[in-house]
């Protein structure tokens, strides 16, 4: 993969907080970020705000996981890429946002999919598009370091243990996994991107 794409992307890019103004701007508007507009969109748009209202507010950060965080020695962009709409986004950019508070060495951008196909294209999952990607780029070297997403370890796998047996996701078991979000509190995203740091730049934490 060229270093132009990713170069392409962090210029698309972002604050966490710009996006967040964003998304409510939209709400206001009934609308969503990408091409498509509908009132599906619009409504997934509008509770997600409310979603990363609230996760902004009440995610905590254990003292374990805090000090992985901030022992993190590498200069860093993490771009996020993303829609409005995306339900697993919505929970899983607020824990993004408050790992990258933690530490100076860590930049925290958010890009959209798709306004930037080339990007994701390069980030598939089994062969999708899905979103939230995060990508950890190495500032010194431009090197993509590790990624995250676009869901969780534990949530991932309830995922694929459903398509499994039953060929696919039901509305039934999408509202299930927002529970499994709420009650989680956002600690299974936060302790695997904590691992990921450990392994991109091993460390010993006192």
């Amino acid at each position: 993969m060229s270093n132009s794409i990713i170069n392409s992307g962090l210029k698309n890019s972002v604050t966490y907080q710009a996006y967040r103004d964003l998304v409510k701007n939209l709400v206001e508007e009934n609308a969503s970020t990408g091409p498509v507009q509908n009132d599906d969109l619009a409504n997934y748009t509008r509770l997600n705000d409310k979603r990363m209202k609230r996760w902004d507010k009440t995610i905590k950060i254990t003292e374990d996981d805090r000090k992985q965080i901030e022992a993190f020695d590498k200069k860093s962009t993490w771009l996020v890429i993303t829609e409005s709409w995306c339900g697993d986004a919505a929970h899983v950019l607020p824990a993004i946002n408050k790992m990258a508070e933690l530490n100076d060495n860590i930049d925290m951008k958010v890009v959209l999919r798709d306004e930037n196909l080339e990007l994701i294209d390069a980030f598939l999952t089994n062969g999708g598009r899905a979103i939230p990607k995060v990508i950890m780029i190495d500032d010194a070297t431009g090197e993509v370091l590790n990624t995250f997403g676009p869901r969780p370890s534990e949530a991932t796998n309830l995922v694929n243990r459903f398509k499994a047996e039953n060929g696919g996701l039901t509305p039934e078991f999408k509202e299930d996994l927002q529970h499994w979000y709420n009650k989680d509190k956002g600690q299974n995203i936060i302790k695997d991107v904590a691992k990921i740091l450990k392994e991109v730049s091993p460390f010993t934490v006192a």
